[in-house]
C-alpha cells in the first residue's frame, strides 16, 4: 500500500495533513485543524473526488497507523501520527 500509493494521492494527503490549516478550509464544526486535522469531506474537496474515495484513502492510511482519528460533533477528523510516520520513513530508508 505504501510502496505504490495511488498516483501519489496518499502521499499528498499525508503532506497536506502536516499543516491542515494551510491546506483545508476552516471546518464547519468547532474543531481546531491544528489539533484535529481534516475530515473526509475536506480531503475529498481538495482531491476533487467523491467523499467515498477520500474515505477509502483515509481508511487505508489509518489502518497502517499513519493517521489518527478523533470525533467532533459526529464528524471524524484525521491527523498524522508523527511517530508512526517517522518510523515508516526510517524503514524505507533502510531499504525495507
Amino acid at each position: 500500500m505504501l510502496r505504490r500509493p495511488v498516483d501519489g494521492t496518499r502521499l499528498d494527503i499525508l503532506e497536506w495533513l502536516k499543516d491542515p490549516a494551510a491546506h483545508f478550509p476552516p471546518p464547519r464544526a468547532p474543531a481546531d485543524p491544528a489539533a484535529h486535522g481534516a475530515d473526509a469531506a475536506a480531503v475529498a474537496a481538495r482531491l476533487g473526488v467523491p467523499r467515498r474515495v477520500a474515505e477509502t484513502h483515509l481508511g487505508l492510511l489509518t489502518a497502517v497507523g499513519l493517521l489518527r482519528t478523533s470525533r467532533v460533533r459526529g464528524r471524524t477528523y484525521y491527523r498524522r501520527d508523527e511517530v508512526r510516520v517517522a518510523e515508516v520513513a526510517r524503514m524505507f530508508e533502510k531499504g525495507w
